[in-house]
């Protein structure tokens, strides 16, 4: 169940195994394993047989088969599923029609032969970093039932670090990739922001919304990448750029590369699970060079009213109708945000203008920066205060505290999983805007020197 896609796919084209049975495989073993995880929310079985069909059916025919042929995978439930409502994690979204027409991401992978099981758990209306969703229940760490699988996109982390899909899709606004791939111990790609479409999913945050694959294994991490690129007419935000594949260049290794470690906001002082992470990360990559990142923590600031605002505006008809169909903790963060007087959003934007700025000047000297994806590995499930540097603070703002610096500005990032003694803590890979070669051909480095890896969980 652990094996990689792309070995996956090479065993239907080759016809060593079929789709169908590939497909029988995965769904047996959610059966088996999401009762104790609750990463899924819907299992598309009947679709998943169909197109497994389809696919056997080609191959006896003697047509070719695409990349992915035969591939399990999955998605956060803010992606539409023809067939399905779009939940997006809340109680007042699954009164919604079915959606007649897959997301624009889903339908890439399905053309290139992957396989949708279903719809993903994740936290009410992408606003959270724990996986604690009080409609569908938490969703659950593998490697720790009694752990959180980290949000929004929890149920993406969580199935693909269990094995229940080789590929999974998520989204990503404040770390919502990245903190569950940290957690969970698997890699995650936050693209630049505008390189993937994010047409036919529901939004949160429309200025910061990125959407992007979670994968065990980086050459998968990075075909699911090539094979999503592309602009889309639909989603404004999606630059038309030319698709830039990047899984041919991830041998080219990091050599020449000038990597430095984030400082200031990024440090990990009092962290001794992220220090060890990102040191192991750092010596291996080469790293000799320590950056300040001055204003990350405006950076932050102005991430959390940007969020603030412009997710309550969307929401606002929803609060004034139907507020106790909320999970009261996101209904009271939309509704502070509705009263943030408008002079402090354009503040946040100015600020977010100048940290753009200001980074952009600091990837004139380096290529590469590796900073903490988390503080702490994955904390219990319920729990609601962090030990962070000396003092206790509210756990669940606090898990994307290196992450929404970065997204904030839109930067691509690869998140790789470190195990030590324990359980995984992630590190963040940034690049410049439209470099996620570079992530990514680190992150492959990282794994083919055995520091970084997916394991399995202990679910088996």
């Amino acid at each position: 169940m652990l094996a990689p896609a792309h070995r996956i796919a090479a065993q239907v084209r080759d016809g060593s195994v079929t789709a169908e049975a590939v497909a029988e495989t995965f769904l047996a073993r959610i059966a088996q394993v999401n009762p104790v995880i609750n990463a899924f929310t819907d299992v598309t079985a009947e679709r998943a047989l169909e197109q497994a069909r389809g696919i056997d059916t080609a191959r006896a025919a003697g047509q070719t088969l695409g990349p992915l042929a035969g591939v399990p995978f999955a998605a956060k439930n803010l992606f539409d599923i023809a067939g399905l409502p779009t939940k997006a994690g809340s109680k007042i979204n699954r009164e919604r029609a079915p959606a007649q027409r897959d997301a624009v991401l889903i339908e890439r992978l399905t053309a290139a032969g992957g396989v949708l099981l279903g719809g993903l758990n994740m936290g009410e209306y992408a606003y959270d970093f724990t996986g604690d969703n009080a409609h569908d229940s938490p969703c659950r760490n593998p490697h720790d039932p009694a752990r959180m699988a980290g949000g929004s996109s929890s149920g993406s982390g969580s199935a693909t670090a269990a094995g229940l899909a080789p590929l999974s899709l998520g989204s990503d606004t404040n770390g919502s990739i990245r903190v569950p791939s940290s957690l969970c111990g698997i890699f995650g790609l936050k693209p630049t922001y505008g390189r993937l479409p994010r047409t036919r999913s529901f939004p949160f945050c429309d200025s910061l919304d990125h959407l992007g694959p979670f994968a065990r294994d980086v050459s998968d991490l990075a075909m699911a990448y090539d094979l999503l690129q592309g602009g889309d007419a639909h989603d404004p935000a999606c630059a038309q750029r030319p698709v830039e594949p990047v899984l041919p260049s991830l041998r080219h290794g990091v050599g020449g590369l000038r990597i430095a470690v984030a400082g200031g906001h990024f440090s990990t002082e009092g962290m001794p699970d992220a220090q060890a992470a990102v040191t192991a990360v750092a010596e291996s990559l080469g790293a000799t060079r320590t950056l300040a990142l001055e204003g990350a923590g405006i950076a932050r600031a102005a991430a959390f009213l940007i969020t603030n605002c412009e997710s309550s505006t969307f929401h606002l008809d929803r609060l004034r109708e139907r507020a106790d169909d909320f999970d009261p903790e996101t209904r009271d963060r939309f509704l502070a945000g509705a009263m943030l007087p408008a002079a402090w959003y354009v503040q946040a934007q100015r600020a977010r203008r100048w940290f753009h700025d200001e980074m952009m000047r600091v990837f004139e000297g380096v290529d590469l920066i590796i900073a903490p994806a988390t503080p702490c590995p994955a904390p219990l499930i319920g729990q609601k205060v962090l030990e962070l540097r000396g003092e206790c603070v509210p756990l669940r703002p606090n898990l994307g505290l290196f992450t929404q610096p970065i997204s904030c500005i839109g930067l691509p990032v690869a998140a790789v999983p470190v195990f030590g003694a324990g359980l995984p803590i992630g590190v963040q890979i940034i690049a410049a805007p439209w470099r996620e070669d570079l992530c990514l051909r680190a992150a492959f480095a990282l794994q083919q020197a055995g520091v970084c890896e997916a394991r399995a969980p202990v679910l088996g």
